[in-house]
């Protein structure tokens, strides 16, 4: 299942749990209460999606910006950190793996939470910039995108855009949560 609407250029998108419960507290811990050490775990499960998405070669995962404000008030960006994470996962896997934060927030943009999926798209649209020579810096690996969680697509259907823009090659995306109807699951 894909979410419903899907926003448009949407990457295959691989999670390795659904948004409930346990999972909900843990993501939650970790982005807005500063539990540093769930970055560890989180990134390990964030590795399996990468996997799923990217089974073997070199890959470079590019998480999905969190605005100045949101990294200002939560005194780290989580996505980044369990970006980080998940790419030492991988690399003690065997795995050429490189995190390159190429994407920007180039304006502001309201809070996502309570905007239905239309009303995220049409607020994320052209708020995502490429940062100078993210071309070069992705070069020819396979690029996933990275994020948190998936709700309806937006971020990550507004991040490919941009990085295949810069010419990147976007295999897909992956995620530690989405919906559990959303996505395809991935294995840890």
């Amino acid at each position: 299942m894909r979410p419903e609407p899907e926003p448009v250029g949407l990457p295959e998108v691989y999670a390795v749990a659904g948004y409930a419960d346990e999972v909900r507290s843990v993501l939650l811990a970790h982005k807005e209460r500063g539990a540093m050490a769930l970055a560890g775990p989180l990134g390990a499960a964030l590795a399996g999606a990468v996997r799923a998405v990217a089974p073997s070669g070199p890959v470079v995962l590019v998480p999905v910006p969190s605005s100045r404000r949101a990294v200002a008030v939560r005194g780290h960006d989580a996505t980044r950190r369990i970006a980080v994470a998940a790419a030492m996962a991988l690399r003690r896997g065997g795995r050429t793996t490189r995190v390159a934060a190429v994407l920007r927030q180039g304006r502001e943009v309201a809070d996502q939470a309570g905007l239905s999926g239309p009303e995220r798209v049409a607020n994320l649209a052209g708020a995502l910039v490429a940062a100078r020579g993210a071309g070069r810096r992705l070069g020819a690996a396979r690029v996933v995108v990275v994020d948190d969680l998936m709700t309806t697509g937006a971020s990550l259907a507004e991040a490919a855009a941009v990085l295949r823009a810069a010419g990147g090659r976007v295999a897909g995306a992956a995620v530690v949560a989405a919906p559990p109807d959303a996505v395809r699951e991935a294995e840890l």
